[in-house]
């Protein structure tokens, strides 16, 4: 890095070092110089969709190649490395934009704006605001015609130069959603900063993202490339709070509010404190994310985010302090990292293993469990499940394998537990009708499936992602809850037999009398139009 001072710690551990400034610098583009005009207009963006309708229709492999025809390649080639998919195309689940827009949205002084289908930005925005977001939404509408023609990316670029007011808001996020991706509309030509508002552009489609999970990692990533050139560039903001007084470590991962606090206070007899969460809620925090002795991986999915780290010389401890084990081996390898005594790591270990012990031992679950969910925290919750005592059976996740989530995949293989990355509904499902748990955690179509079949389910995350894990905090802190669960099983199986004989399938609902299934319209049905596709197809030929 060019202008952060390699320096020389204690350990004799090389370590770039992010200068601030005491009132704080006004930021600078990547050569030195404010954008003070409107860029020049950008070309029409070329392999367009021919309409919106169609780009959204079209489907995944027709956008892939419709992108790939704008100019695309290079983006979509860095998400199949970040994100890889298989063995099934992707998961089932909710727009991955979302996750990026939740980024957004939750962090101060920051304008966020989308660029995608009239749909598509309703939905989001209706479960941003679902969500809790108490944020506008900015919107630039497009027909085909401003698509292809370019006059798509002249009304964003007005729209950003409307919201860069300084005084206001310290960046912008435009965010491309599926069809202008695949027709090529160009943010990379949008000015990095206008009168000190630094400007950022990405591309979130749903066929080049798998999840919501890695597109939080698409804008955090982004954001913090621009923290780190503008760190290479001089002096920076400092931290709201100051800087620490002690080496810190980054966590990275959307936590419970408890768990960094939790963290901080194992790490204080190292020496060491916790540093900001990445994704996080302000600018100037990112220098401070930067400015760390150690990167925890809390979630494991975040490839470009770990990427800047990287290159910002930061290493990188995967897994987290859940449980017993996980505890004791994150707090070694955490020392490790920071170049801390042995010593100093043991003593750490005999002031906070002993509580988790009594925690676990304080709050025991008993009973069979499948787990999966869609957050990145799954392989993290089957862990404090077995260790609560807890028969875990399956526990599937939609992010993909990583190398930061290998020591909790082993660890949960050799208790027993079947790790399913990349899972789908079906496997998912497929696990619960084959474990027949006690209880199933999962997503709203597993917990639906389950109270059908009179199976307790909860919803992993509103009810367990939403949880403190770490430390002694979250040894105790699934039992209640899965406990409660467990023991609803006989209401389940009252109402299972208080509702026996009513309708379900073609009979469901209410009638006057039992309805009478009529299997032969169907098949006459599906005659009818078998024969009209087989006439279809031989007047094209003919």
């Amino acid at each position: 890095m060019s202008d952060l001072g390699l320096r020389t710690d204690a350990a004799g551990h090389a370590r770039a070092e992010v200068v601030y400034d005491g009132a704080g610098a006004a930021p600078m583009q990547d050569d030195g110089a404010r954008a003070a005009s409107p860029a020049p207009a950008a070309a029409p963006a070329a392999g367009a969709a021919a309409a919106d309708g169609l780009g959204c229709h079209a489907g995944k492999d027709e956008l892939r190649r419709a992108a790939a025809a704008a100019g695309q390649s290079e983006t979509l080639a860095r998400y199949a490395a970040d994100y890889p998919v298989g063995p099934h195309d992707q998961p089932q689940s909710m727009c991955p934009a979302f996750g990026s827009l939740r980024v957004g949205l939750r962090m101060r002084r920051t304008a966020t704006v989308l660029s995608g289908s009239a749909c598509c930005v309703y939905g989001l925005t209706f479960t941003s605001h679902f969500y809790g977001a108490r944020r506008t939404v900015g919107y630039v509408p497009f027909s085909s015609e401003t698509l292809v023609t370019g006059k798509l990316f002249e009304d964003i670029r007005e729209a950003v130069f409307k919201l860069a007011d300084p005084e206001k808001v310290d960046a912008v996020v435009v965010t491309n959603l599926c069809v202008p991706t695949a027709s090529g509309v160009p943010l990379r030509l949008l000015p990095k900063e206008i009168d000190g508002v630094r400007i950022i552009g990405i591309d979130v489609p749903g066929f080049g993202v798998p999840t919501h999970a890695e597109a939080k990692d698409v804008l955090a990533g982004a954001m913090l490339k621009y923290a780190r050139s503008e760190v290479e560039h001089g002096p920076v903001q400092a931290p709201r709070t100051g800087r620490s007084q002690r080496p810190t470590v980054t966590l990275v991962g959307e936590m419970f509010p408890a768990d960094p606090v939790g963290i901080g206070m194992m790490l204080e007899p190292l020496g060491l404190a916790a540093g900001p969460a990445v994704p996080t809620r302000e600018w100037r925090e990112l220098y401070a994310a930067l400015d760390c002795a150690a990167v925890a991986a809390i979630h494991p999915f975040y490839a470009a985010t770990f990427r800047e780290f990287e290159a910002a010389g930061r290493r990188i401890v995967g897994s987290a302090p859940v449980g017993l084990d996980g505890t004791a081996d994150w707090l070694d390898a955490i020392g490790a990292a920071c170049g801390v005594a042995h010593a100093a790591v043991d003593a750490a270990k005999a002031r906070i293993l002993p509580a988790i012990k009594a925690a676990l031992a304080r709050s025991p679950i008993a009973g069979r469990v499948t787990l999966s969910g869609y957050e990145g925290s799954e392989l993290l919750v089957g862990r404090l499940l077995v260790e609560s005592g807890a028969d875990l059976r399956y526990v599937g996740t939609a992010c993909a394998r990583s190398a930061w989530s290998d020591a909790d995949r082993a660890w949960l293989e050799a208790k027993g537990v079947r790790v399913q990355f990349r899972a789908s509904l079906e496997q998912d499902l497929a696990a619960m009708e084959e474990f027949n748990p006690d209880l199933a955690v999962g997503t709203t179509p597993v917990v639906q499936k389950a109270k059908e079949r009179a199976i307790p389910a909860l919803y992993f995350t509103n009810l367990i992602s939403a949880r403190p894990l770490m430390g002694p905090a979250g040894a105790g802190s699934l039992a209640q809850v899965i406990n409660a669960a467990l023991a609803s099983k006989p209401r389940f199986d009252a109402m299972r037999s208080f509702f026996a004989g009513v309708g379900t399938g073609h009979a469901a609902g209410i009638w006057q009398d039992a309805p009478k299934d009529r299997p032969e319209f169907r098949d006459r049905h599906r005659k009818q139009l078998a024969a009209k596709a087989k006439q279809r197809k031989a007047e094209e030929m003919g």
